[in-house]
């Protein structure tokens, strides 16, 4: 299903080059190491694998949007609350809500953007021309589905 510009805010395939890369593991939660297919970006991203489950070599899309309304229409990004609607999250497996904290952008045109979900960590890596629909301190939505 193809979503509107205003709500996605990145996509890309990835595939899962290490689980925990940095050796350290906490119960119920995943660190996974990924490369982008399309735009070449470095992923970092924490997964609760108690619900969600990936392994190396496996391929999923990332999505980065600003809602889950179809219609593009804001979020409130202070409450949820389950509705018959349709929405963007019933095309996926596994969501979270967070916020972005830090970019940093390097002199070779880099950009170094992290992310908070709830204490599960992102950090995406990556040319700042594929990643300028993200700002600092936006309240975004990640969802993720195998491929």
């Amino acid at each position: 299903m193809e979503t509107s510009a205003k709500v996605t805010l990145f996509e890309d395939i990835f595939e899962v080059t290490a689980l925990n890369p940095d050796g350290y593991k906490f119960e119920g939660v995943n660190r996974l190491q990924a490369i982008g297919n399309t735009f070449n970006c470095d992923l970092l991203l924490d997964i609760n694998c108690a619900i969600y489950s990936l392994k190396e070599t496996d391929k999923f899309t990332l999505v980065l949007a600003s809602t889950l309304h179809l219609d593009g229409s804001p979020a409130d990004h202070f409450s949820y609350s389950v509705s018959s609607e349709p929405t963007l999250a019933d095309n996926y497996e596994y969501v979270m809500h967070g916020r972005v904290f830090d970019i940093s952008y390097q002199k070779d045109g880099t950009a170094v953007i992290a992310f908070s979900y709830g204490g599960l960590l992102m950090r995406l890596t990556g040319d700042q021309r594929n990643l300028t629909n993200i700002a600092p301190d936006m309240r975004l939505y990640l969802l993720l589905k195998k491929d």
